[in-house]
């Protein structure tokens, strides 16, 4: 079978260092919109190394991207990476991450989930520093056409916003060159940059990163409800529901509750088509 659950949850863990400084947090914020306007005092602190603060999301680019997909490679998992979907992201912070730093980082498969007709493979990549622990990042991802293999189904996460009207809905406009920035911090997948790769996916041209919605999603949130502190976060998750293309709008409603903050995304260009799902941000 393509995919040996048991064997690949009992591999060892992965490990590498990581290190990261102002420049890697300041073109990470730029990457998902910061800095406009320029000289707007609430944008200098995602972008002037100053006042600089580090968004919680950063996690996902921190050492260059992409490290925990490196799990796709771990014993037991033989997929087609075109059959590779991102469904789901998770961060677990548990204390602020510093505006320059040098981590362990440990990797594993955390389960395999059978859906049938498809494989949920949880990816887990964990972070510490000399003063301990530092994130938990979970990837969810989806491999079409991998499933019936007779394992466990997993759990249903899905978070729906309250059945009443948002507290608060921000829009944020998608920058043509937004994906070709974005990718500098680590995600080099001709997807997001190549019209004719693009094409050959499905998509009429290049799409923007799921992880880049994720990070102007939680950017809003911290702006708008969270008085702009990101050692607030504590932890965020979300349901990659579809896609966004550079240029386009990003509608983002969100809902207060005790302790967290729901959030539903969705392309206004597109009749708000949905982008970003059962989204939640736990908070102090």
């Amino acid at each position: 079978m393509p995919i040996d659950a048991a064997r690949a949850v009992a591999a060892e863990p992965r490990s590498a260092e990581i290190r990261w400084d102002h420049k890697d947090v300041q073109l990470y914020h730029l990457g998902i919109g910061a800095g406009v306007p320029a000289a707007d005092p609430d944008e200098l602190r995602y972008t002037l190394e100053s006042r600089l603060q580090v968004l919680p999301s950063f996690a996902t680019v921190a050492g260059s991207g992409m490290g925990m997909m490196g799990g796709l490679a771990a014993p037991g998992i033989d997929v087609d990476l075109a059959s590779v979907l991102h469904g789901g992201q998770t961060v677990r912070l548990h204390r602020p991450i510093p505006v320059s730093g040098r981590a362990a980082t440990a990797a594993r498969v955390a389960a395999v989930y059978d859906k049938g007709k498809a494989a949920v493979i949880v990816l887990r990549s964990e972070a510490a520093d000399d003063d301990g622990p530092l994130w938990t990042c979970d990837s969810q991802i989806f491999v079409r056409g991998e499933g019936g293999f007779g394992g466990e189904r997993g759990p249903s996460q899905r978070a729906e916003p309250p059945a009443r009207e948002p507290d608060r809905i921000e829009e944020r406009r998608i920058r043509e060159d937004q994906a070709l920035l974005y990718r500098l911090s680590g995600d080099w997948n001709p997807l997001h940059a190549d019209p004719e790769f693009a094409k050959r996916a499905g998509f009429d041209r290049p799409i923007l990163h799921g992880l880049c919605t994720y990070g102007m999603t939680l950017k809003a949130v911290v702006d708008t409800l969270l008085d702009g502190d990101v050692t607030r976060v504590r932890s965020y998750a979300t349901r990659f529901a579809g896609v966004v293309y550079p240029g386009e709008t990003l509608r983002i409603r969100m809902w207060r509750e005790d302790g967290s903050v729901r959030a539903a995304v969705a392309a206004a260009d597109r009749d708000d088509a949905p982008v970003l799902a059962d989204t939640v941000v736990e908070h102090s």
